[in-house]
């Protein structure tokens, strides 16, 4: 059973952002008057929670300008076909990420490679809670999008995608520019389940598709405008990223 919707999951995070913690992940919800942008999903069991969240800020589902994937995992993806096909919402991600989230393939961490680190604390309760909350369903997004262009999108937020890859091939982070918050997907984490640290840090390893390369693409984050961090799993961190980019480093 999925965790049950409370209203202390929304967190307003500044202004018209708000992060939501779903079961082990995170989503966030970028208002502007009565339309907003839902950046990721939360698993296929979020679902009923997801909808809670979009209610409490006041937002009718089908008022959602577009749903940004950071990548297509299904803690992250879970509700976007749900979410597509009920109320004709666009799914936008990295064009690389975009057969990946049609589930051409799947590269997301195996449950032999699960099984494998069972012996690591906290692995064993977070697959339990993980295989409840539909971590190995099939959720294919249908028709997913790449970005129409480079630069800010045309939606509530402005997000500007940052890709990122390494976690996958089409990760992307989502920079808020107005607000200085960087939606980081799993590029980062401020916390994990089955990590015995807190703050920011790189994800396990057995998450990664390429840890070396994650690690590289923290670069892009160096130089940008923002002081306000939201992972995809963890607490918001406040900080400006450049400390944030070499503390992650120094912890290898």
């Amino acid at each position: 059973m999925v965790k049950a919707f409370r209203p202390d999951d929304v967190v307003r995070v500044d202004g018209d952002v708000h992060a939501v913690l779903g079961s082990d992940v995170t989503w966030v919800v970028v208002k502007d008057g009565d339309a907003a942008t839902l950046i990721d999903t939360g698993y296929p069991q979020d679902y009923d929670n997801l909808l809670a969240s979009l209610a409490l800020l006041g937002v009718a589902p089908e008022s959602l300008s577009a749903i940004l994937i950071t990548h297509a995992h299904n803690d992250h993806i879970g509700g976007a076909e749900r979410l597509r096909s009920t109320y004709g919402i666009p799914v936008l991600t990295h064009a690389e990420e975009v057969p990946h989230a049609r589930r051409d393939f799947l590269d997301q961490v195996s449950i032999g490679k699960v099984a494998a680190n069972a012996w690591r604390p906290g692995v064993v309760p977070w697959a339990l809670r993980a295989l409840r909350s539909g971590g190995t369903a099939d959720v294919p997004v249908a028709e997913p999008q790449a970005f129409p262009a480079d630069g800010p999108l045309d939606l509530p937020g402005a997000p500007i995608p940052l890709h990122t890859p390494g976690h996958t091939e089409g990760h992307c982070a989502y920079l808020l520019p107005a607000a200085g918050i960087l939606v980081c997907g799993d590029a980062l984490g401020t916390g994990h389940p089955t990590s015995r640290i807190s703050g920011p840090q790189m994800l396990p390893t057995m998450f990664q598709k390429d840890r070396a390369r994650a690690l590289a693409s923290l670069s892009v984050f160096e130089g940008i405008d923002a002081d306000v961090l939201v992972p995809g799993h963890g607490p918001v961190h406040r900080g400006a990223m450049r400390d944030v980019v070499q503390r992650v480093r120094e912890r290898g």
